[in-house]
């Protein structure tokens, strides 16, 4: 699958979906099919590396998903620490910084505390942004902003009028990451999740019936063909891009 290095996507998002229905597949037990995840995870961040995308969030646990089986959310969180080890100097190789968003005081205690090792040890990391999104919701993410929002105010640090898109965005755990330029979701669902739902408002969606385990650079590649056959108008027509020579801002109101 050829695609156009001139103009790819700047930050890919990725609900990693499949990996109970892969075990199933398999007559295998899920959590197998996390570890088979793990894997996928592996390629995926090496393959972004490699084309030259600047960022790549992942989708890795969200609130819901720590409301599983206890024996499946311990499982979890032992692969998390695992990847961590194992990829941490890997990571340092290739430049990659690691960021997180979401609710990590959620997660294990040592979950927690090599997250927050690998995320100092690769800060000064510059060729691309690997986000995690452990223990997230997009709505609990909004809510939170109002919070501080309003806390501010309170405060006398903001004024209401001063309220727009491009200060809310900056409230967000995304603060200073520009929005998905696209989305890939596995397995076959057409949902988004309750996954950065303030930062899609424009983003391209593609869905593959590819369970995440079985996802591969083969996979991405075409994910981002299908992105770059796509014309992106952000409201506006088609004469009106020609016009502004394909090029717009997405910070105007």
């Amino acid at each position: 699958m050829k695609i156009n290095m001139n103009s790819l996507p700047q930050h890919i998002a990725i609900i990693m979906d499949g990996n109970g229905r892969w075990a199933k597949q398999h007559t295998m037990g899920r959590i197998r099919g996390h570890k088979k995840g793990a894997q996928a995870v592996r390629t995926v961040v090496r393959s972004c590396r490699e084309i030259g995308i600047k960022h790549l969030t992942l989708f890795a646990l969200s609130t819901e998903n720590l409301g599983r089986p206890q024996e499946e959310v311990s499982a979890l969180m032992s692969l998390l620490e695992e990847y961590l080890s194992k990829e941490l100097k890997e990571l340092q190789k290739q430049g990659i910084r690691l960021t997180t968003i979401g609710e990590i005081e959620h997660l294990s205690a040592t979950a927690k505390e090599k997250l927050l090792q690998a995320k100092d040890s690769t800060a000064n990391n510059d060729r691309m942004i690997l986000t995690l999104a452990l223990s997230y919701g997009g709505r609990d993410e909004i809510i939170f902003a109002v919070k501080k929002i309003m806390q501010d105010i309170k405060g006398n640090k903001l004024k209401i009028k001063d309220i727009n898109k491009d200060m809310f965005g900056g409230y967000l755990q995304t603060a200073g990451m520009p929005d998905p330029d696209l989305l890939i979701r596995t397995s076959g669902e057409y949902r988004i999740s309750n996954f950065l739902l303030w930062q899609m408002a424009y983003t391209e969606l593609y869905f593959t019936d590819v369970l995440w385990p079985d996802f591969k650079k083969e996979d991405l590649m075409q994910a981002i063909a299908s992105y770059q056959k796509r014309e992106r108008r952000f409201g506006l027509t088609s004469e009106q891009l020609d016009n502004n020579n394909n090029s717009i801002s997405l910070n105007q109101d």
